[in-house]
């Protein structure tokens, strides 16, 4: 059997053509690769910045067991690895000089690197990001379900949108802030959006969904006005995003929660997502 090898490409399409099936293979468990890599075959590394991808893959007796990327900002996002697959990354990826700003993946991965970057260069990772990944099992939309109605957003929208997209990444602590400057390069601006409004037409929460991939399509974000939380609005417009995504023809319909919110775990537990992994990501 062949050794393990890492194989490193800034092509995007010599990469996808390698471990393109190896994405697919899993679309819940890989659904932020596909969506990021596929924006950068689509819009090219410009939707990054300057700087070129860095995308690897690892081969073991001929199939690929793992993959990554580093985008200009030089966080990286893995795949699951072993604790031993992971420090012979980081080892490798020092003695390339490829330097790194943090790492994000399953709990497990992520922390197995970031105790191994610290081992091979002395910087000390910092945890910067929680998430649980769920899957839809079956759609089981909330009762009583509020009054009103969800609407797909069009051209008119666009000013709500930008503003609730800023309040969101506002609220969740991401950065950098969005508004109509950055909007084009924002990671929403892909996006398929639905509102929930009441019966007089007037939005009081939104969805958003990717692009199917592989068969996959996340539901990114859900957000709802603080003074306009607790009356069913965002389940209801949860549930309008994701039967959307099966219509489409999804296989795996996916959303990120943060594991301490315990309203929103329980309320997409409720309309039939189950939690699938625990993601981490560490600032080095």
């Amino acid at each position: 059997m062949r050794p393990d090898a890492w194989h490193l490409t800034e092509d995007v399409d010599d990469f996808l053509a390698r471990a393109g099936d190896f994405l697919r293979s899993r679309p819940a468990l890989h659904n932020t690769p596909l969506t990021v890599i596929e924006r950068l075959r689509t819009r090219g590394t410009g939707a990054y910045g300057a700087e070129a991808t860095v995308f690897g893959h690892l081969e073991s007796g001929g199939d690929v067991r793992a993959i990554f990327y580093r985008p200009p900002s030089h966080r990286l996002t893995l795949t699951p690895l072993s604790p031993e697959r992971a420090d012979h990354l980081a080892a490798h990826l020092v003695d390339l000089g490829h330097p790194l700003a943090g790492v994000t993946a399953d709990h497990a991965t992520a922390t197995a690197f970031a105790e191994a970057w610290q081992r091979h260069t002395g910087a000390a990772p910092v945890p910067s990001w929680r998430g649980r990944l769920y899957q839809l099992g079956t759609l089981t939309p909330p009762e009583p379900r509020p009054d009103g109605r969800g609407r797909v957003l069009g051209a008119q929208d666009h000013e709500q949108l930008i503003r609730w997209c800023g309040e969101f990444v506002a609220d969740v602590g991401e950065a950098p802030a969005i508004d109509a400057d950055s909007w084009a390069d924002s990671r929403f601006a892909d996006k398929r959006f639905t509102f929930w409004e009441t019966p007089d037409g007037t939005p009081v929460s939104m969805a958003g969904s990717t692009a199917m991939v592989g068969g996959m399509i996340r539901v990114d974000p859900v957000y709802t006005p603080a003074h306009l939380r607790g009356r069913g609005y965002a389940g209801a417009v949860t549930v309008e995003v994701s039967r959307a995504a099966l219509t489409a023809g999804a296989t795996d319909v996916v959303l990120f929660t943060d594991p301490a919110n315990a309203t929103s775990n329980a309320l997409y537990q409720r309309i039939g997502y189950v939690p699938v992994a625990d993601f981490t990501g560490y600032t080095f």
